[in-house]
């Protein structure tokens, strides 16, 4: 699990924690998704980190 940190200015207005994932695609990474407050507003926030290059390659040879 990963934690980020949003912030506004250098204020932190929210955590959201991110866990493991595979994506339909076939890439791995993290996902994560949550409520921060910025002065009298709420808003849901989304995090997504891919790794690059993770996603599996499709094969050059063509089927016969």
């Amino acid at each position: 699990m990963i934690s980020v940190i949003v912030k506004d200015e250098e204020t932190t207005v929210g955590m959201l924690t991110v866990d493991e994932k595979q994506f339909k695609t076939g890439s791995r990474g993290y996902f994560g998704v949550g409520k921060v407050k910025i002065g009298e507003k709420r808003y849901q926030a989304q995090v997504q980190l891919v790794e690059i290059g993770s996603k599996p390659q499709k094969d050059s040879q063509p089927s016969s």
